[in-house]
């Protein structure tokens, strides 16, 4: 009895080992096979910014494209228009990479160009303030800004109406009537316009107000532009806005 009761024992057994799932084989990690040849690489994380000895220089004001030997490999990047040596090490910070940017100034398109600053988040970029078209392409002399008449029709504000309205606008197309201050071609794929009317607070910077357009103006004409208003808008690389009218056109 004994003897039967160990043979049953022993044939349960070898029938659970058989049955069980085996392992499956442990692939050492120099063999695993590697990423399929197609397969999209992301842009390498640089949230801390990317630092690297200046290879190539390129001014398109406003802006200066350089070529910057990294740690992992050479990369262009476009900051505001600065003076900078070859060999030159620097930093870019907040950098936001953009594929197939199209330079109008040197008549190229970068396969990946990152913009950014060479100032860290929070110090004012070189030429000061949020804003770096705050000092880029601003004209020798400044332009005058007489009272400038408002724009007819119901969406019409003054400039000074656009920033005290700014909250109530978001989303809302807007006509505003005023003299081109700065005028910024081709920076990232569009035109940049400064309009000012002679309203609202210069210290408080309530009296100017960013379009950007395909269209093209002049400094120290007096125009009207049409377009739709959004608040608080980061375009990253230190591009922020409180108030700016977008997709905007100038009206004949």
């Amino acid at each position: 009895m004994r003897r039967a009761l160990s043979l049953l024992l022993l044939v349960t057994a070898a029938a659970g080992c058989g049955s069980k799932t085996p392992e499956p084989a442990k692939v050492p990690l120099d063999q695993m096979p590697a990423a399929a040849p197609n397969a999209a690489a992301a842009p390498a994380p640089a949230a801390e910014g990317l630092t690297g000895s200046v290879q190539e220089v390129l001014p398109a004001a406003p802006y200066v494209y350089l070529r910057v030997k990294t740690t992992k490999g050479d990369v262009w990047a476009a900051v505001p228009e600065a003076k900078i040596a070859k060999g030159t090490v620097v930093t870019v910070y907040q950098p936001m990479f953009m594929t197939k940017f199209e330079s109008k100034t040197l008549k190229r398109t970068f396969d990946e160009v990152y913009f950014g600053t060479l100032t860290p988040a929070g110090e004012a970029p070189m030429g000061g303030g949020e804003n770096p078209h705050a000092s880029v392409g601003t004209p020798t002399e400044p332009v005058k800004v007489g009272k400038v008449e408002k724009a007819a029709g119901a969406d019409a504000r003054t400039v000074a109406e656009a920033w005290a309205q700014a909250a109530a606008l978001e989303g809302k197309v807007i006509t505003v009537r005023g003299t081109v201050v700065k005028f910024n071609g081709g920076v990232m794929g569009k035109n940049w316009v400064h309009l000012q009317d002679g309203s609202g607070d210069a210290a408080k910077g309530t009296n100017d107000v960013t379009f950007t357009t395909m269209d093209e103006a002049a400094v120290g004409q007096t125009i009207t532009m049409r377009g739709t208003a959004h608040t608080n808008k980061d375009f990253g690389a230190g591009y922020k806005y409180a108030i700016i009218v977008e997709e905007a056109k100038i009206v004949r």
